[in-house]
């Protein structure tokens, strides 16, 4: 359903549908239709919501022909559309004439005081020359009777809506407090959580009081949001392509580097250190305002956004949106820095938590130590398995188990006098041996997926294969898009667009959770599936994405059977029962 900015108004000031876009078809010959509209005034129509269809199927409709109209500015989807005020008349072409049909007219248009009506359908009967009414306008999917008031489509419906209501209001508390909020939601997710074993393993190091903790956790989260808050600036005015930038196999290779070099000191092989001379004037610097270790810690924070910063989520890419649009880094500035403290304060928490729980020195200190330290690493091989092959995140994961259980003490032969933490450590190493030799044995039997490495092999009950995502057609370049679009527009199917990278946390959590749901399986199974793989960010890459007005996936885009794209987008990824909601909006589950 299209949205429009503004607050909903009263039902009984607004026309029903069909008295404020009142509909009329005629024949000036057989091989022409043309519907007009007469528009109340105060309201609107949209040029990319009207579709005509023709029944029976042997009946084919050319592409209608528009009169220009007046190019609108909508807020909600940051695009300008083309609108038709007073009245608009449009010609539909008849490819193979001299049959009976009915033609049915999807439109949909908006009050200039605040409201959108759902899209309608009204149907007419064309034979000898005549048009004839077949059944007044209806919201189509609704089973609304004729006349009843209108349903006010209201921005803030969704979260993207509200995210642009909020900045098109520029009012910076409102903007501040809803990403605040916005921010607290992402931080457990893949995104952000690899910055707790980053923190905790700091905090651990320095062996601090409560106090301290505090401080070093608020300078970290300081220097993340900084850094956090300049990425979505720069990326607002430079364009597409930062994101991806920050991706490429050798920046995220530098930091995983850094993240292995923090967990073997952990481990106690090294200490890291600056040089003595340095070393010497940063003690005495601290011992005066103890700010040594604070920079420590933002510099720690600064390089955390940069691993978190690419991560598209609907939030961030509402923001940077604004930016590119409005070039107000003000506002948008304001949003990010929000969201980034928003992030930080569970971040505050188990820093602190760390800081006063743990014990400070002893054996204790020493496997706690080690403990981040094994965090560290996997943080390492989360990022290094974005961009590496499959095989190679298989084989990392195994060793990181395979070490986990020599440290948990799976193959050493327990003492007579074992205490029951000896013992549950033991167990524990052996399920992570366990679990690293199956990975091995998955990767030999040629799976690479970590989390089921033999799902290749299995089958079901029922002796069928063990059900896997949906299949894409991958498109390249913008022409290639367009083509695949219009052939399906053709054979009257809808398409479904998604924007990929292999890089891209959230493009495998929606290829691991959502698309293997049998319910949205069912929904796409009569729809084209293409797919823009953007890891490279080459050109064609870039064009496809500014063509749509995207930084970066993940983004899920729906066309209908017109070839027009629906209202509808996906942005950051959504659970199988988020999906199915949007699925329902766009019109492709089955009684949507």
């Amino acid at each position: 359903m299209l949205a429009c900015a503004g607050g909903a108004q009263a039902a009984q000031e607004f026309l029903p549908p069909e008295q404020a876009f009142k509909a009329s078809v005629s024949v000036p010959d057989a091989k022409t239709v043309e519907v007009s509209f007469a528009i109340a005034r105060g309201y609107y129509m949209y040029r990319e919501q009207f579709a005509f269809t023709a029944t029976p199927e042997t009946v084919r409709l050319g592409t209608p022909v528009y009169p220009p109209g007046i190019v609108k500015y909508d807020e909600t989807f940051a695009k300008d559309l083309e609108t038709y005020h007073d009245q608009v008349a449009i010609r539909v072409p008849v490819e193979t004439p001299g049959q009976p049909f009915t033609l049915t007219i999807r439109s949909q248009g908006c009050a200039d005081k605040g409201i959108c009506y759902p899209p309608m359908d009204t149907s007419y009967a064309i034979q000898d020359g005549k048009a004839t009414l077949l059944a007044e306008p209806a919201i189509s999917g609704t089973t609304e009777p004729p006349g009843a008031a209108p349903t006010a489509s209201v921005a803030g419906e969704d979260e993207t809506s509200r995210i642009a209501s909020a900045l098109a209001s520029r009012n910076l508390l409102t903007i501040a407090a809803l990403f605040f909020g916005l921010g607290l939601l992402l931080t457990f997710t893949p995104c952000v959580l690899p910055m707790v074993p980053i923190l905790s393993s700091i905090v651990v190091g320095e062996h601090v009081s409560r106090a301290r903790a505090l401080w070093v956790s608020l300078a970290y989260v300081a220097g993340m949001a900084v850094v956090y808050t300049a990425i979505g600036v720069a990326a607002g005015l430079l364009g597409e392509g930062l994101s991806a930038t920050l991706q490429k196999p050798w920046v995220i290779g530098l930091f995983a580097a850094l993240m292995v070099a923090l967990a073997l000191s952990m481990f106690g092989l090294y200490e890291l250190q600056l040089p003595a001379r340095w070393q010497a004037a940063l003690t005495a610097a601290s011992q005066r305002q103890s700010g040594g270790q604070l920079l420590g810690a933002a510099g720690m924070g600064a390089l955390s956004a940069l691993i978190v910063g690419p991560c598209v989520t609907a939030p961030l890419a509402g923001v940077l949106a604004y930016i590119a649009q409005t070039g107000d880094a003000i506002i948008g500035g304001s949003a990010l820095f929000a969201m980034a403290l928003g992030m930080g304060v569970p971040l505050v928490l188990v820093g602190v938590g760390a800081g006063n729980l743990l014990p400070r020195a002893g054996r204790w200190m020493e496997n706690t130590k080690r403990f981040f330290g094994f965090l560290l690493l996997a943080v390492a091989i989360w990022m290094v398995a974005l961009v590496a092959p499959a095989w190679v995140g298989m084989i990392a994961w195994a060793a990181w188990l395979l070490l986990g259980a020599t440290f948990l003490g799976a193959f050493d032969a327990l003492g007579e006098g074992a205490g029951g933490i000896h013992r549950l450590g033991k167990g524990l190493g052996i399920i992570a041996a366990v679990c690293g030799v199956l990975l091995l044995l998955g990767l030999a039997s040629g799976g690479r997926d970590p989390l089921q490495p033999l799902a290749h092999i299995g089958v079901s009950r029922a002796g069928t294969p063990v059900p896997h995502g949906v299949v894409f057609e991958r498109v390249r370049t913008v022409a290639e898009l367009e083509a695949r679009v219009a052939a399906a527009s053709r054979e009257g199917r809808s398409v479904m667009l998604d924007f990929y990278a292999d890089w891209c946390i959230s493009c495998k959590e929606m290829e691991r959770f959502t698309f293997v749901d049998p319910r949205v399986q069912q929904a796409l199974s009569n729809v084209v599936l293409l797919q823009a793989d953007v890891t490279k960010n080459n050109a064609d890459d870039k064009a496809l994405l500014k063509r749509f007005e995207l930084f970066g996936p993940p983004g899920i885009l729906f066309f209908g059977k017109d070839g027009k794209e629906l209202p509808v987008r996906v942005i950051g990824f959504q659970s199988a029962d988020k999906f199915v909601e949007s699925l329902t909006r766009a019109g492709l589950m089955p009684g949507a």
